[in-house]
């Protein structure tokens, strides 16, 4: 598994080690989630992915269950389903079967918060450049950052809207995608997914020749 570089490791690197589906993890309880603050959660990354999907940071729910988008209202999961990204709605603690899926999964920020604007500007910045020697790295077909506003500030592009960008990252295709926290109110599971989508044709795309059909998922 890898995890986020203290000060002498420029790069986060690994892959996660699988951890069984068979039974479901306890919740953590309100003072775990609390001393949660500050950890980190090893990336899901490796060799091949269609697209590496990056949060903001962690929250202190996700951080204290070891499980990326895990708090109780993220609608990532759901969203990866309905898109079409994976067969069935996986729980978060089956996050270790994405890398065969060709999907990764990090964060901007490494260190988990209550909420994502508690954040510095140069905390941002500093993820961005983290992450950008991630993806230069891994070379994913595409780099999905999920939230536009750290998007903006991380990489300096003020102006930069949802969808495709017409910047790379590493020489890598880059999509924002609206922030899937339940505290989001500006989309549901349905338009989260259409907007997970349209990402997913464009990577799949990228697997096809020229001209092959592309199918539209269901929800």
């Amino acid at each position: 598994m890898s995890s986020r570089p203290g000060p002498d490791l420029p790069l986060r690197t690994g892959t996660s080690a699988p951890s069984s589906p068979a039974a479901l993890p306890r919740r953590p309880t309100p003072a775990e989630v609390t001393a949660a603050a500050g950890r980190t959660i090893p990336d899901l990354v490796g060799p091949g992915l269609r697209v590496l999907f990056s949060g903001i940071n962690p929250s202190l729910y996700s951080a204290a269950t070891g499980h990326h988008f895990a708090r109780p209202g993220n609608r990532f999961w759901p969203a990866l389903h309905r898109s079409g990204f994976t067969d069935s709605r996986l729980h978060p603690s089956e996050q270790w079967s994405l890398p065969e899926a060709g999907l990764g999964i990090t964060n901007v920020v490494a260190r988990a918060t209550a909420r994502a604007d508690e954040l510095s500007p140069a905390e941002l910045v500093a993820g961005g450049e983290i992450l950008a020697a991630l993806v230069d790295r891994w070379r994913p077909r595409f780099l999905a950052v999920l939230g536009v506003t750290a998007y903006r500030t991380a990489f300096a592009r003020p102006k930069a809207a949802m969808g495709r960008q017409p910047d790379r990252i590493a020489d890598v295709p880059v999509w924002v995608l609206p922030n899937p926290s339940g505290l989001n109110a500006h989309y549901t599971v349905d338009t989260l997914a259409a907007a997970f989508a349209e990402l997913r044709e464009a990577a799949d795309a990228g697997s096809r020749p020229s001209g092959t059909a592309v199918d539209r998922p269901g929800c």
